[in-house]
């Protein structure tokens, strides 16, 4: 089967407003924007194609304050959750955001996800470390988020059992500074800072896969490291899986 990636970044109990909330939103969209054409256009989801296909909508602040404002989009007590989709009707074409925010609830953390494509020329463009590595700066400059990776659901749950947000190391990886100094790690790592936030890091320059032995033993062995270095914690105490 092939293997489909994502990108998504995870932190902790942060409550905050509406507003507060779509400015977030704006600055990622308008980021992610940047990366590639795919992400120009956005829609809201719907029940049916046609209905969500006459959904689209511009990604600015004074537009997610009226989203978050919505009842369907209350997240608990505090926070918010939405998705959107960038309209391509083909399977595996474009992309979808899914995102919870805003919110001081403990058990589970606040997130963005980006599902990436996996079909058609966008596959070839996007899944690339240069793409990737900007896709991750639009999500942490926007959410300033604890952790965050690059990676397929196949290498995810090679390198986690339980697949928490936090635990594991990915294509990416993101680190909040707030986690600790980056130690040395093992060649073709790339690390790199993002602004004063923190660093990612880019474990290969080719296309990290859970079917190649050689890349999983390179991912296990700096997920070994940042175990070591107390980098790798659960992003909550829940059990929420990214």
């Amino acid at each position: 089967m092939k293997e489909t990636y994502h990108a998504g970044v995870h932190w902790g109990c942060r409550k905050e407003s509406a507003e507060e909330s779509a400015r977030r939103a704006e600055t990622f969209f308008r980021r992610l924007s940047g990366c590639d054409p795919i992400y120009a256009r956005w829609f809201e989801q719907a029940d049916s194609l046609k209905k969500a296909l006459q959904l689209q909508f511009e990604p600015t602040s004074d537009t997610f304050v009226r989203f978050f404002g919505r009842r369907a989009y209350k997240d608990g007590k505090d926070g918010f959750s939405f998705s959107a989709w960038t309209g391509h009707k083909e399977d595996g074409y474009g992309g979808m955001v899914m995102l919870r925010c805003g919110s001081a609830a403990e058990v589970a953390s606040n997130n963005c996800l980006l599902y990436l494509p996996s079909d058609g020329p966008e596959e070839g463009r996007v899944l690339t470390p240069s793409v990737l590595t900007e896709v991750m700066r639009a999500l942490v400059l926007a959410w300033e988020p604890d952790w965050g990776v690059v990676t397929s659901h196949g290498m995810r749950d090679t390198l986690s059992e339980e697949g928490r947000a936090g635990t594991f190391v990915g294509w990416v990886t993101y680190l909040s500074r707030n986690r600790g100094e980056v130690p040395s790690l093992p060649e073709p790592v790339r690390v790199e800072p993002v602004e004063d936030k923190g660093s990612l890091l880019l474990l290969s320059p080719e296309r990290l896969s859970a079917s190649n032995p050689e890349h999983v033993a390179l991912a296990h062995r700096v997920q070994e490291v940042l175990l070591a270095k107390g980098l790798l914690n659960s992003v909550v105490s829940g059990r929420q899986a990214h």
